[in-house]
């Protein structure tokens, strides 16, 4: 073994190690956790909205003015607070050289909910994404994305795990220049816990009877058996829910396989893998455009839509004509998370029937209608 080998292996092995310890310290940290936020608690909830990049702002402005709608004798009383939070943009977090800078992160925190738009992450470099950035500062553990196709019996909904696994370490690899470079993947007892009784207990209080655990075990046996195995003790606490082990591989087949699919009811899984095949079940609801995402944590929560910034649609000047769909369906599950059950279900209802009587339709391109034109027919049907 030559001098620089031996330097690269020095240095690779003080880098994790400083992983390691900050990775048992998150653990203890979570440990000693604040109970969750109890919202019937809060006289005035702060709604925080975050533009993002290329297309964010243009289905954010549509949004926020179908809630605007909605919530209107809310906002009036004082119930509700709205407020904008700039600079969550690629250009300014490229000029602070940070993923959310710090006066945006100050901004963010002073809201109870942030309804975002989606943010650009470039290619390479060490910007992280400010999506797991935010999950991590805010400590939003569970990613939940419910996706329904009623007519083909699909009422899917997903507990991801937000903070860990390749996400939570895949910006702090280490790589020996010209031979090899490595990512971590990280499984902590507390994180997974949590998520997993997330998932039984929504299971619980709506009545389903299967949670099914997706991971790849057989091959990540130090973190996904982790995972699986930690979610088997949380799931002996509901003896009335039935637990299956599922690989991420079979599960994205059987997504697709139509005599099967719709004996799926409640999935817990870990981040990467959510991240994934949360998608695949969106294109099967109607597309990426078409499901909202939460991110809850116990003090804070943020609601985005699940797909990027669309700077193709920019670029060629169709960025009116994007679908806000997503991120609508995103302060929907904003609204229950509140406790604000009613509207929530006055806005699904109205989503729904747009669906349904498809009367404007958007296409993304300029055969079709636009943001704000889509934004007028949700309102019509409140």
């Amino acid at each position: 073994m030559n001098k620089i080998e031996n330097t690269n292996i020095a240095q690779a092995t003080a880098h994790f190690e400083n992983l390691l310890r900050e990775q048992l310290a998150r653990a203890e940290k979570m440990a000693n956790a604040q109970p969750p936020k109890d919202f019937k608690t809060i006289d005035k909830i702060t709604v925080g909205f975050c533009g993002g990049d290329g297309i964010g702002p243009i289905i954010m402005k549509e949004t926020r003015r179908v809630l605007e709608t909605l919530l209107a004798d809310e906002l009036a009383e004082g119930r509700l607070i709205f407020k904008d939070i700039e600079g969550l943009t690629i250009e300014n977090r490229t000029a602070k050289g940070k993923a959310i800078p710090d006066d945006v992160l100050a901004e963010i925190k002073t809201c109870d909910v942030i309804l975002k738009g989606p943010t650009e992450t470039p290619k390479g470099g060490t910007l992280e994404s400010a999506n797991v950035s935010m999950r991590r500062e805010l400590d939003l553990y569970a990613n939940v994305r419910p996706v329904t196709v009623p007519e083909e019996g699909i009422d899917w909904i997903f507990y991801r795990e937000n903070t860990e696994g390749e996400y939570a370490l895949g910006s702090k690899g280490i790589e020996v220049p010209g031979v090899l470079a490595m990512d971590f993947k990280v499984t902590t007892d507390c994180g997974t816990k949590r998520i997993a009784r997330a998932a039984f207990e929504y299971a619980r209080k709506n009545g389903k009877t299967n949670v099914a655990i997706v991971t790849k075990a057989n091959i990540m046996k130090k973190t996904d058996g982790k995972f699986s195995k930690l979610c088997h003790e949380v799931a002996a606490d509901y003896p009335e829910i039935t637990a299956e082990d599922w690989y991420i591989d079979i599960m994205t087949a059987n997504l697709i396989k139509k005599g099967r699919r719709s004996q799926f009811q409640v999935f817990v899984l870990p981040n990467l893998y959510g991240d994934i095949i949360t998608d695949e079940a969106a294109e099967i609801q109607g597309g990426v455009g078409t499901a909202g995402s939460a991110n809850i944590g116990d003090c804070y929560a943020m609601f985005e839509a699940i797909h990027g910034s669309a700077p193709r649609m920019m670029e060629e000047g169709r960025g009116e004509y994007a679908n806000p769909s997503s991120l609508i369906k995103a302060s929907e599950l904003l609204l229950r998370h509140i406790g604000m059950t009613e509207a929530a279900d006055r806005l699904t209802d109205a989503m729904a029937a747009c669906d349904k009587e498809k009367a404007v339709v958007i296409t993304n391109h300029k055969d079709g209608a636009t943001c704000k034109e889509f934004a007028d027919y949700v309102i019509s049907k409140l």
